[in-house]
């Protein structure tokens, strides 16, 4: 493992802490009774309730002035400024304390624990006045250093910000170290879950968890992870959905399910798909979509009021309004809206004929479910921003719904749209036995062409509704698509503290003869490795300015007795 300067200094620190007796990662608990937000929304309030405060976390940054300190230290709930003073911490003769385990062994990133009173600077910043200091986490990484500075018009400028977002996503811990506003987003998405879950229970529905692993995958047209059970000897399926074994506990007497779930689909990754995402699914018996599109309009402003106070959302550029009630289209309606052309009557080859004639990519093995769907997502879903329940869809697109009460050819099924993109799905359950049974066998038919997303026929599925299922309304909501909207994220992987990632890349190291035929010294080479350069490809990238600082200021450090590069030989390096 190649470690950089700073994690080498760092590794010593914490054997230098170790030989004078300081534990790097005490056992011992640390008392805390206050934090960070609570001491500025209230110190200038209640001051007398300050004045023996304990508190804990992250040193984010340091000012070391002679005999006195700044520090910024960083808990769950934001950062407050430490006033450190030598006497204070080292009272006796001995100010080695200070001196030297505070000055030169702490650093950023380390965790450490201080009590003491609260007053405010002559600068007018609300600080602690430390009396007493406790390491306790010494870290072997350093941070990125985010930097904030203010322009001539006072506005916020932020400089080297971790902002990769490769990085964020695959080292979510230092994302969310370093970038306050990720917190926020996730706090919003646990409170947006909580609204959903105390709406529902308010109502009396249950929740309740089914299979995650299961014999047979269903409840929606998708591609599954599969897997094998050693001891019975057996294919298994990361579950796509959770419908059918919900519905069965209808059939087993419960008037209103839910539950949140972790769904997996072996499908393709996008800045709205992730294989592994969350959904929320109910099924409340005696009612029926319409029923379901008033609850789902009801409780997603709920949800909008909760988080932002008003049913307005900013989303991007757009304003979305989420107060009751939505706009509604047909399926047929809105293609018809959006193309001017009504496909209601059009056969498969047709409907064919259509999607090429309005340049969608489409093949043989589409049925006219797969056809409709593939015109509506490109031409009609991208245009819907403001919230729209779509209703009313071909019953080839929706093998688990009921038939249309009054439309032949259509089911009771919508889809709610938003910002482009879908956020619910809801039916009322098709629960005639033999009807479900039918739709499953056309479902195999397509698999045969070719179709990967067809539904499998699940025959235990179809034992239980032969017992009877009472008439159902069903819903599922993708809880990652409605907090990137909830949030204002571009991306469902900045809703996900730690959604699928390629394979980190392995840096490789470029032998020594490549660096020696470029002009670089030997002696140079584990240097600009310590510097983060350990190929040929970073080289080049790499800033002559910064590259040179940083070998200059090693060869002072360590005394070494080799000539120093100009500034000109180390961008010949680069350039070469």
């Amino acid at each position: 493992m190649q470690l950089s300067e700073q994690e080498l200094i760092r590794r010593e620190e914490r054997e230098t802490l170790m030989k004078m007796g300081i534990n790097p990662y005490p056992s011992e608990t640390f008392h805390v009774n206050v934090s960070a937000k609570d001491i500025h929304q209230h110190y200038e309030q209640r001051k007398t309730d300050y004045k023996n405060v304990s508190i804990a976390g992250r040193i984010m940054s340091r000012r070391i002035m002679g005999n006195a300190s700044f520090v910024e230290l960083q808990d769950s709930s934001g950062r407050i400024q430490l006033y450190v003073r030598r006497d204070d911490l080292c009272p006796e003769e001995d100010k080695t304390y200070y001196n030297t385990f505070f000055r030169k062994l702490l650093g950023i990133g380390d965790f450490i624990g201080v009590t003491g009173y609260v007053f405010t600077t002559q600068t007018g910043e609300i600080s602690i006045h430390v009396t007493s200091l406790t390491l306790l986490t010494k870290a072997l990484k350093p941070l990125p250093i985010v930097k904030e500075a203010e322009d001539e018009e006072g506005n916020k400028k932020i400089f080297d910000a971790f902002s990769d977002p490769e990085q964020r996503y695959r080292q979510r811990y230092v994302d969310l170290i370093v970038n306050p506003d990720v917190k926020d987003t996730f706090i919003k998405r646990t409170a947006l879950v909580n609204t959903m879950r105390d709406y529902l229970n308010n109502k009396g529905y249950l929740e309740v968890e089914t299979p995650i692993l299961q014999p047979l995958y269903g409840g929606a047209a998708a591609r599954p992870f599969k897997t094998h059970h050693n001891t019975l000897d057996m294919t298994l399926y990361l579950r796509i959905a959770n419908e059918l074994y919900l519905k069965r506990l209808i059939v087993g007497g419960f008037d209103g399910v839910y539950e949140f779930s972790k769904d997996f689909r072996n499908e393709g990754m996008s800045r709205f798909h992730n294989p592994e995402f969350t959904q929320i699914e109910l099924y409340v018996a005696y009612k029926d979509y319409n029923w379901m599109a008033d609850l789902v309009e009801e409780m997603v402003e709920k949800i909008a009021l909760k988080l932002h106070g008003t049913t307005e959302v900013k989303v991007g550029n757009n304003v979305i309004s989420f107060q009751r009630p939505w706009k509604r289209y047909t399926m047929f309606e809105a293609i018809k809206h959006f193309t001017g052309i009504t496909i209601d009557d059009m056969n498969e080859t047709e409907l064919r004929n259509v999607a090429k004639s309005l340049d969608i990519n489409v093949d043989d093995t589409m049925g006219k479910g797969k056809l409709i769907d593939e015109i509506f997502g490109a031409k009609c879903e991208p245009n819907l921003i403001q919230p729209t329940f779509i209703m009313d869809y071909p019953v080839e697109m929706s093998p688990l719904a009921k038939r249309h009460r009054t439309k032949e050819g259509l089911v009771e099924r919508f889809e709610a749209i938003c910002n482009g993109k879908e956020i619910c799905n809801s039916f009322s359950e098709l629960n005639d036995p033999v009807d479900q049974r039918a739709r499953f066998e056309e479902q195999l038919e397509l698999g045969k062409r070719g179709d990967t997303e067809a539904m499998v026929l699940d025959e235990d599925f179809l034992r239980s509704l032969e017992y009877g299922m009472p008439p159902t309304a069903g819903l599922g909501i993708g809880i990652d698509r409605l907090a990137m909207i909830m949030t204002n994220s571009n991306s469902i992987q900045d809703v996900i503290f730690f959604p699928q990632m390629k394979p980190e890349k392995q840096i490789q190291q470029t032998p020594d003869a490549e660096y020696l035929a470029r002009g670089i010294q030997k002696e140079w080479i584990p240097l600009m490795q310590k510097a983060g350069i350990n190929n040929i490809e970073q080289l080049k990238s790499a800033n002559a300015n910064k590259l040179f600082n940083d070998l200059c200021g090693m060869r002072k450090k360590m005394k070494l007795e080799i000539k120093a590069p100009t500034i000109d030989e180390v961008k010949s390096w680069i350039e070469a």
